[in-house]
Protein backbone atom coordinates (compact mmCIF):
# COMPACT_ATOMS: atom_id res chain seq x y z
CA UNK A 1 0.00 0.00 0.00
CA UNK A 2 1.44 3.07 -1.18
CA UNK A 3 -0.40 5.41 1.19
CA UNK A 4 -2.24 4.54 4.29
CA UNK A 5 -5.99 5.03 4.60
CA UNK A 6 -7.24 7.67 6.84
CA UNK A 7 -9.05 7.19 9.93
CA UNK A 8 -12.23 8.12 7.96
CA UNK A 9 -11.65 5.55 5.58
CA UNK A 10 -10.54 3.02 8.10
CA UNK A 11 -14.19 3.71 9.87
CA UNK A 12 -15.76 2.93 6.56
CA UNK A 13 -13.92 -0.20 5.56
CA UNK A 14 -14.96 -1.47 9.05
CA UNK A 15 -18.74 -0.75 8.66
CA UNK A 16 -18.08 -2.54 4.93
CA UNK A 17 -16.73 -5.72 6.73
CA UNK A 18 -19.73 -5.87 8.97
CA UNK A 19 -21.98 -5.46 6.51
CA UNK A 20 -20.64 -7.56 3.55
CA UNK A 21 -19.82 -10.56 6.75
CA UNK A 22 -22.29 -10.22 8.87
CA UNK A 23 -25.77 -10.57 9.38
CA UNK A 24 -27.88 -12.71 6.30
CA UNK A 25 -31.33 -11.62 4.97
CA UNK A 26 -32.80 -14.26 6.68
CA UNK A 27 -31.84 -13.00 10.38
CA UNK A 28 -32.94 -10.02 9.48
CA UNK A 29 -36.62 -11.13 7.95
CA UNK A 30 -36.43 -13.39 11.60
CA UNK A 31 -36.39 -9.96 13.53
CA UNK A 32 -39.57 -8.59 10.94
CA UNK A 33 -41.60 -11.84 11.14
CA UNK A 34 -40.67 -13.73 14.10
CA UNK A 35 -41.50 -16.63 12.38
CA UNK A 36 -39.72 -20.03 11.84
CA UNK A 37 -37.95 -19.22 8.42
CA UNK A 38 -35.74 -22.05 8.44
CA UNK A 39 -38.18 -24.40 9.73
CA UNK A 40 -40.33 -22.80 6.58
CA UNK A 41 -37.04 -23.28 3.90
CA UNK A 42 -36.93 -26.79 4.32
CA UNK A 43 -40.65 -27.76 3.79
CA UNK A 44 -40.37 -25.52 0.55
CA UNK A 45 -41.60 -28.24 -2.48
CA UNK A 46 -38.97 -28.57 -5.05
CA UNK A 47 -41.07 -27.14 -8.00
CA UNK A 48 -41.86 -24.18 -6.53
CA UNK A 49 -37.75 -23.81 -5.74
CA UNK A 50 -37.60 -24.21 -9.24
CA UNK A 51 -40.32 -21.66 -10.31
CA UNK A 52 -38.75 -19.33 -7.64
CA UNK A 53 -34.98 -19.66 -9.76
CA UNK A 54 -36.84 -19.30 -13.11
CA UNK A 55 -38.33 -16.16 -11.93
CA UNK A 56 -35.13 -14.82 -10.25
CA UNK A 57 -33.42 -15.82 -14.02
CA UNK A 58 -36.21 -14.01 -15.94
CA UNK A 59 -36.71 -10.71 -13.31
CA UNK A 60 -32.54 -10.26 -14.08
CA UNK A 61 -32.48 -10.54 -17.69
CA UNK A 62 -35.48 -7.71 -17.60
CA UNK A 63 -33.68 -5.64 -14.67
CA UNK A 64 -30.54 -5.77 -17.03
CA UNK A 65 -32.14 -4.92 -20.37
CA UNK A 66 -34.66 -2.08 -18.87
CA UNK A 67 -32.35 -0.32 -16.40
CA UNK A 68 -28.56 -1.72 -16.64
CA UNK A 69 -27.95 -1.01 -20.58
CA UNK A 70 -29.34 2.90 -19.80
CA UNK A 71 -27.54 3.33 -16.68
CA UNK A 72 -24.61 5.01 -18.21
CA UNK A 73 -26.46 8.03 -19.60
CA UNK A 74 -28.67 8.36 -17.31
CA UNK A 75 -27.69 11.22 -14.59
CA UNK A 76 -30.79 12.23 -13.43
CA UNK A 77 -30.82 11.37 -9.43
CA UNK A 78 -33.24 9.58 -8.24
CA UNK A 79 -34.63 9.90 -4.41
CA UNK A 80 -34.09 6.90 -2.14
CA UNK A 81 -37.46 7.69 -1.11
CA UNK A 82 -38.46 6.64 -4.47
CA UNK A 83 -37.88 2.82 -4.92
CA UNK A 84 -38.71 2.60 -0.60
CA UNK A 85 -42.70 3.72 -1.80
CA UNK A 86 -42.61 1.65 -4.90
CA UNK A 87 -40.87 -1.47 -2.84
CA UNK A 88 -43.87 -1.04 -0.50
CA UNK A 89 -46.66 -1.12 -2.92
CA UNK A 90 -45.36 -3.83 -4.89
CA UNK A 91 -44.36 -5.47 -1.45
CA UNK A 92 -48.07 -5.46 -0.56
CA UNK A 93 -49.01 -6.56 -3.71
CA UNK A 94 -46.89 -9.78 -3.28
CA UNK A 95 -48.21 -10.08 0.32
CA UNK A 96 -51.89 -10.59 -0.75
CA UNK A 97 -51.64 -12.55 -3.61
CA UNK A 98 -48.75 -14.65 -2.78
CA UNK A 99 -46.44 -16.83 -4.99
CA UNK A 100 -48.95 -16.31 -7.82
CA UNK A 101 -47.73 -12.39 -8.04
CA UNK A 102 -43.89 -13.57 -8.09
CA UNK A 103 -43.41 -13.52 -12.21
CA UNK A 104 -45.12 -9.86 -12.05
CA UNK A 105 -43.35 -8.84 -8.83
CA UNK A 106 -40.12 -9.59 -8.73
CA UNK A 107 -39.20 -8.35 -12.12
CA UNK A 108 -40.05 -4.41 -11.14
CA UNK A 109 -38.70 -4.87 -7.74
CA UNK A 110 -35.20 -6.41 -9.15
CA UNK A 111 -35.20 -3.39 -11.97
CA UNK A 112 -35.64 -0.73 -8.69
CA UNK A 113 -33.34 -1.79 -7.22
CA UNK A 114 -30.72 -1.55 -10.03
CA UNK A 115 -31.67 1.54 -10.52
CA UNK A 116 -30.67 2.40 -6.68
CA UNK A 117 -27.16 0.07 -6.81
CA UNK A 118 -26.45 2.54 -9.87
CA UNK A 119 -26.80 5.67 -7.89
CA UNK A 120 -25.08 4.20 -4.89
CA UNK A 121 -21.92 3.30 -7.77
CA UNK A 122 -22.10 6.66 -8.81
CA UNK A 123 -21.43 8.22 -5.63
CA UNK A 124 -18.67 6.43 -4.99
CA UNK A 125 -17.03 7.44 -8.26
CA UNK A 126 -18.00 4.29 -10.34
CA UNK A 127 -18.09 5.05 -14.02
CA UNK A 128 -21.27 3.29 -15.77
CA UNK A 129 -20.34 3.54 -18.87
CA UNK A 130 -17.71 1.22 -18.12
CA UNK A 131 -19.58 -1.82 -18.62
CA UNK A 132 -17.15 -3.57 -15.76
CA UNK A 133 -18.39 -1.25 -13.84
CA UNK A 134 -22.41 -1.42 -14.88
CA UNK A 135 -21.81 -5.18 -14.56
CA UNK A 136 -20.56 -4.85 -10.72
CA UNK A 137 -24.20 -3.59 -9.77
CA UNK A 138 -25.36 -6.90 -10.74
CA UNK A 139 -22.56 -8.55 -8.45
CA UNK A 140 -24.47 -6.82 -5.57
CA UNK A 141 -27.30 -9.86 -5.95
CA UNK A 142 -24.71 -12.29 -5.23
CA UNK A 143 -23.46 -10.75 -2.19
CA UNK A 144 -24.00 -11.44 1.60
CA UNK A 145 -23.75 -14.20 3.65
CA UNK A 146 -24.61 -17.89 2.03
CA UNK A 147 -23.35 -19.83 4.34
CA UNK A 148 -20.03 -21.71 3.58
CA UNK A 149 -18.85 -20.63 0.22
CA UNK A 150 -16.20 -23.50 -0.45
CA UNK A 151 -13.02 -21.36 -0.58
CA UNK A 152 -10.62 -22.49 2.23
CA UNK A 153 -9.66 -19.12 4.40
CA UNK A 154 -11.81 -17.03 2.49
CA UNK A 155 -14.34 -14.04 3.49
CA UNK A 156 -18.25 -14.70 1.76
CA UNK A 157 -17.38 -11.17 0.13
CA UNK A 158 -14.16 -11.94 -1.56
CA UNK A 159 -15.52 -15.40 -2.01
CA UNK A 160 -18.39 -13.96 -4.06
CA UNK A 161 -16.02 -12.17 -6.04
CA UNK A 162 -13.99 -14.83 -7.11
CA UNK A 163 -17.16 -16.86 -8.06
CA UNK A 164 -18.15 -14.48 -10.17
CA UNK A 165 -14.65 -12.96 -11.58
CA UNK A 166 -14.33 -15.23 -14.63
CA UNK A 167 -17.64 -14.79 -15.73
CA UNK A 168 -18.14 -11.01 -14.91
CA UNK A 169 -14.76 -10.24 -16.82
CA UNK A 170 -15.74 -12.28 -20.09
CA UNK A 171 -19.30 -10.27 -20.25
CA UNK A 172 -17.60 -6.86 -19.16
CA UNK A 173 -15.49 -7.60 -22.63
CA UNK A 174 -18.43 -8.51 -24.60
CA UNK A 175 -20.33 -5.50 -23.77
CA UNK A 176 -17.14 -3.79 -24.61
CA UNK A 177 -16.23 -5.60 -27.88
CA UNK A 178 -20.33 -5.22 -28.92
CA UNK A 179 -21.41 -1.86 -27.08
CA UNK A 180 -25.16 -3.41 -26.83
CA UNK A 181 -26.09 -6.75 -26.10
CA UNK A 182 -29.44 -8.35 -24.89
CA UNK A 183 -29.49 -10.31 -22.04
CA UNK A 184 -30.19 -13.45 -23.99
CA UNK A 185 -26.38 -13.55 -24.98
CA UNK A 186 -24.55 -16.62 -23.97
CA UNK A 187 -21.93 -14.69 -21.77
CA UNK A 188 -24.65 -12.41 -20.49
CA UNK A 189 -26.74 -15.62 -19.59
CA UNK A 190 -24.09 -17.76 -17.72
CA UNK A 191 -23.24 -14.21 -15.67
CA UNK A 192 -27.25 -14.04 -15.14
CA UNK A 193 -26.97 -17.87 -14.07
CA UNK A 194 -23.99 -17.13 -11.78
CA UNK A 195 -26.22 -14.27 -10.38
CA UNK A 196 -29.46 -15.82 -10.08
CA UNK A 197 -28.15 -18.92 -8.23
CA UNK A 198 -27.59 -16.89 -5.44
CA UNK A 199 -29.91 -14.49 -5.30
CA UNK A 200 -32.37 -16.93 -5.71
CA UNK A 201 -31.46 -18.17 -2.10
CA UNK A 202 -32.58 -14.94 -1.11
CA UNK A 203 -35.64 -14.46 -3.19
CA UNK A 204 -36.56 -17.78 -1.26
CA UNK A 205 -36.41 -16.45 1.67
CA UNK A 206 -38.79 -13.52 1.30
CA UNK A 207 -41.25 -15.81 -0.45
CA UNK A 208 -40.89 -17.83 3.08
CA UNK A 209 -41.31 -15.29 5.18
CA UNK A 210 -44.54 -14.32 3.07
CA UNK A 211 -45.81 -17.59 3.73
CA UNK A 212 -45.66 -17.39 7.64
CA UNK A 213 -49.74 -17.13 7.89
CA UNK A 214 -49.63 -13.82 10.46
CA UNK A 215 -47.51 -11.69 7.73
CA UNK A 216 -50.21 -11.32 4.98
CA UNK A 217 -50.19 -7.99 2.92
CA UNK A 218 -48.84 -5.39 5.44
CA UNK A 219 -45.88 -7.47 6.51
CA UNK A 220 -45.32 -8.56 2.68
CA UNK A 221 -44.82 -4.67 2.54
CA UNK A 222 -42.26 -4.82 5.34
CA UNK A 223 -40.45 -7.72 3.88
CA UNK A 224 -40.27 -5.99 0.48
CA UNK A 225 -38.62 -2.98 1.96
CA UNK A 226 -36.16 -4.53 4.09
CA UNK A 227 -35.15 -6.74 0.90
CA UNK A 228 -34.66 -3.25 -0.90
CA UNK A 229 -32.88 -2.32 1.89
CA UNK A 230 -30.75 -4.93 2.55
CA UNK A 231 -29.10 -4.58 -1.27
CA UNK A 232 -28.70 -0.90 -0.65
CA UNK A 233 -26.55 -1.69 2.21
CA UNK A 234 -24.38 -4.33 0.17
CA UNK A 235 -24.12 -1.95 -2.42
CA UNK A 236 -22.54 1.14 -0.57
CA UNK A 237 -20.26 -1.41 1.32
CA UNK A 238 -19.48 -2.82 -1.96
CA UNK A 239 -18.42 -0.24 -3.96
CA UNK A 240 -16.79 1.13 -0.68
CA UNK A 241 -14.64 -1.81 -0.98
CA UNK A 242 -14.15 -1.49 -5.04
CA UNK A 243 -13.34 2.53 -4.51
CA UNK A 244 -10.82 1.60 -1.94
CA UNK A 245 -8.90 -1.08 -4.37
CA UNK A 246 -8.77 1.41 -7.08
CA UNK A 247 -6.74 3.89 -4.45
CA UNK A 248 -5.14 1.91 -2.84
CA UNK A 249 -4.93 -1.41 -4.92
CA UNK A 250 -7.01 -4.86 -4.85
CA UNK A 251 -4.45 -6.66 -2.86
CA UNK A 252 -3.62 -4.25 0.02
CA UNK A 253 -7.41 -3.74 -0.10
CA UNK A 254 -7.98 -7.46 0.43
CA UNK A 255 -5.63 -8.00 3.30
CA UNK A 256 -7.08 -5.22 5.29
CA UNK A 257 -10.59 -6.56 4.61
CA UNK A 258 -9.65 -9.90 5.91
CA UNK A 259 -7.62 -8.79 9.22
CA UNK A 260 -11.35 -6.62 9.75
CA UNK A 261 -13.18 -9.54 9.20
CA UNK A 262 -10.85 -11.97 11.66
CA UNK A 263 -10.97 -9.22 14.60
CA UNK A 264 -14.80 -9.32 13.93
CA UNK A 265 -14.99 -12.70 14.25
CA UNK A 266 -12.47 -12.95 17.49
CA UNK A 267 -15.45 -10.16 19.04
CA UNK A 268 -18.29 -12.50 18.06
Amino acid sequence: MDAEMDTHEEIALRRAVAILEGKSFIGRLTEITGGPLNQVMKRMPAPLTEQIQKAVRSALGQALDVALYKMGTSRVPEPPILFQVASTVTGGVSGFFGISALVVELPVTTTLMLRAIANIARKHGEQLEDPAARLACLEVFALGPHGKEGFIGETSYYAARAFLAKTVAEAAQNLLERRLVGSSTPVIVDLITSVGSRFGVVVSEKIAAGAIPVVGAIGGAAINVAFMQHFQQLARAHFLVRRLERRYGPEAVQARYRSYDELRKARG
